[in-house]
């Protein structure tokens, strides 16, 4: 059975947040998006600029597209890596606290 301190169950919660923030949003990982996503910008009813997505091609294309657009889907997919990882390979602690405390850091930037 498996045993996960509270602190180590934050760390790897905050990490899955950071990573599929940074998947699904960051500019520095667009280019894993280009292939299967169209991103438009366009004014909104409210006047306010919104984002358009728009899916590329069909079949496995399409499918990895659907995904990489949905921050739900990839939040599962990088949370079971991250557990994964974390129980298979103790040495990338590191890495996920640093992920961690950059999510940490980017929720109370977003509450400010």
């Amino acid at each position: 059975m498996f045993h996960v301190e509270w602190i180590d169950f934050v760390i790897i919660i905050l990490a899955s947040f950071r990573l599929t923030r940074l998947i699904v949003f960051d500019e520095i990982t667009a280019f894993i998006r280009k292939p299967f996503l169209s991103v438009t910008v366009k004014e909104g009813l409210s006047g306010q600029m919104e984002q358009v997505i728009e899916i590329k091609g069909k079949g496995l294309r399409y499918f990895i597209g659907s995904l990489l657009s949905c921050y739900w889907c990839v939040g599962f997919w990088c949370s079971l890596g991250v557990v994964i990882v974390y129980f298979c390979f103790p040495f990338t602690f590191p890495f996920f606290l640093v992920c961690a405390v950059a999510g940490a850091a980017a929720v109370i930037e977003s509450k400010i």
